[in-house]
């Protein structure tokens, strides 16, 4: 099997297709700024779930993201999982620099 992913700007999200087909099997939406992409949900169809879409999803989005030196803001709990599991993409991870307290 393999999985295509592409980015697709105009609906905010990746978007995963199976073996060539027209119909999508999982997507990825994010939120971008100029600094920061923000992964909010993944979803892949059920009948391709645990078949690797989800990470194929993941995998093409953080590479992208550390190709357009982005931090990753990663509240999908899906991507926050995956890149837990995946120690050589926790650098994209976005720390806050904050100093304000209550």
């Amino acid at each position: 099997m393999t999985v295509q992913v592409d980015d697709v700007p105009e609906a905010r999200r990746y978007e995963a297709r199976v073996d060539g087909g027209s119909d999508v099997a999982g997507f990825a939406d994010y939120i971008r700024t100029a600094e920061l992409v923000a992964f909010v949900h993944t979803e892949v169809a059920p009948e391709y779930e645990g078949r690797g879409v989800g990470s194929a999803l993941v995998r093409t989005a953080l590479d992208e993201a550390r190709a357009a030196q982005l931090r990753v803001l990663a509240t999908c709990p899906f991507f926050a999982a995956w890149i837990a599991r995946h120690p050589d993409y926790q650098d994209l991870l976005y720390q806050s620099r904050s100093k304000v307290s209550d």
